[in-house]
């Protein structure tokens, strides 16, 4: 099997470097949550909710920067958690998210651990000294 020419140099792929910095990033973030019980992502969606009230799924995960298919399963285990809940809408085929006082907690706990990984980075660059 002959390579093709070029091919060497995917091995400096941008987009693989970038991918491999964001999943590290996750981890991080995430051990530093994991004692609230939570992923990185939904510490950002119940943020989100907090900041911007009830969203519908569609804007939310526009508004994250997430597929619509990832923002459903993530809020269909924070909403079997009670952290989230479907606000009523006068739009039958929308399904607005809203924060509940559960999930109001969740994130006022999980907030020192967030903003110690925030700092982290900000005064140390990435990856943070010390990180897992």
């Amino acid at each position: 099997m002959t390579i093709p020419e070029g091919l060497w140099e995917a091995r400096k792929c941008h987009c693989l470097a970038a991918r491999r910095r964001a999943r590290e990033l996750t981890r991080y973030y995430e051990s530093k949550l994991r004692p609230h019980g939570l992923r990185a992502t939904q510490f950002t969606i119940l943020a989100a909710l907090a900041l911007k009230g009830p969203t519908p799924i569609g804007e939310l995960a526009q508004l994250l920067g997430l597929e619509r298919t990832t923002l459903t399963r993530n809020a269909a285990v924070m909403e079997r958690n009670g952290w989230i809940g479907t606000a009523p809408s006068e739009d039958a085929r929308a399904r607005p998210l809203h924060l509940v006082e559960a999930g109001n907690r969740k994130l006022e706990a999980a907030l020192p651990a967030w903003k110690e990984a925030q700092q982290q980075i900000d005064r140390h660059g990435w990856p943070p000294e010390g990180s897992p």
